[in-house]
């Protein structure tokens, strides 16, 4: 592991199935557990990989109460939002 200012720099190796280990130390600092979902970015030639936000029983309790449709709810709870 290798820390630069406020980046944690880690190394993993992808096996011959294409996963790849979370280093403990980032699985710590960002609270990430099994069953939680990463999200993949692309950013020109970076991949950045981010925990997607729990959703919470209150953030469906206030898409409920601001109305619209079920469908546009289960978009947004399932984007993380």
């Amino acid at each position: 592991m290798l820390l630069s200012g406020m980046h944690m720099i880690c190394e993993t190796k992808v096996s011959s199935g294409y996963s790849t280990i979370i280093p403990a130390d980032i699985r710590k600092s960002l609270g990430i557990n099994p069953g939680d979902i990463l999200e993949w970015i692309i950013d020109g030639n970076k991949i950045i990989v981010k925990p997607r936000k729990k959703t919470q029983f209150g953030d469906i309790v206030g898409l409920i109460e601001e109305g619209g449709s079920a469908l546009s709810a289960k978009k947004i709870i399932q984007n993380g939002a």
